[in-house]
């Protein structure tokens, strides 16, 4: 879990920096908000996807993969209309920009922090 959640919230800091430097305050703001939605998201996922483990149990197993899916579904979605609702972000590019590079980092997550073997 570290590893995938860790490299997420290594780009939401890096992004919301860079977004501060760049543009200010408001703007830092935008871009954090979009990529702590993804990062919510993908650690609830987890979080509920790993309660189960084990081969005994394969039916609750993909079960829980399912509910774990739909649970983050659901919180995005809820996430997304909360943040625009409550906080509208000052820029909207970076909000949805920082979400979107946020998710990317969890898809290159494995393929950046897989243990090199040596020849």
């Amino acid at each position: 879990m570290g590893g995938l959640i860790g490299a997420q919230l290594l780009v939401a800091v890096a992004l919301a920096v860079l977004s501060a430097l760049l543009s200010g305050g408001a703007a830092a703001l935008s871009a954090l908000s979009g990529a702590t939605i993804c990062v919510a998201g993908n650690a609830y996922f987890l979080w509920r996807a790993s309660r189960i483990r084990g081969g005994r149990q394969p039916r609750r197993m993909v079960n829980n993969f399912y509910r774990a899916a739909a649970g983050k579904f659901g919180l995005t979605v809820a996430l997304f209309v909360a943040a625009f609702v409550l906080v509208p972000p000052s820029n909207p590019a970076l909000f949805f920009g920082a979400y979107v590079a946020t998710q990317f980092a969890h898809w290159l997550a494995p393929w950046l922090l897989r243990k090199r073997s040596t020849p």
